[in-house]
């Protein structure tokens, strides 16, 4: 399982201190020093099931700099995976990958329901 979290985040920090509280084995991965790949974004996409759209963090600086609420809308979904890969900011956080899910944003609930503890 790949934990892909920003450290400073406060729902990573929850989400971090939850999966150690459940004694989920993970890998840890910091989203803004090794950021996704154009690749590994298109597959985690397929398998989540989510809108692309729910991988871009909203509340971000980055996302209100660059005015994303109003250019997404117009973007092609390859354009919009490689505008993700550019930097980890971007993205959603945490990620939860595994082979059998890909969640994006903490919720406890779901994670519950997914993760086999």
């Amino acid at each position: 399982m790949l934990f892909i979290c920003y450290p400073r985040c406060t729902t990573c920090q929850k989400a971090n201190k939850w999966l150690d509280e459940q004694g989920v084995n993970y890998t840890y991965r910091h989203i803004a020093e090794d950021n996704p790949s154009e690749a590994e974004l298109r597959e985690w996409h397929a398998r989540s099931g989510l809108p692309l759209k729910k991988f871009f963090n909203t509340s971000g600086m980055l996302y209100k700099e660059l005015q994303l609420k109003d250019k997404l809308p117009t973007m092609s979904d390859d354009e919009l995976y490689k505008l993700l890969a550019t930097n980890g900011m971007l993205v959603k956080r945490p990620l939860l990958v595994s082979d059998d899910y890909v969640l994006v944003g903490f919720k406890a609930e779901e994670w519950e329901k997914n993760i086999k503890i």
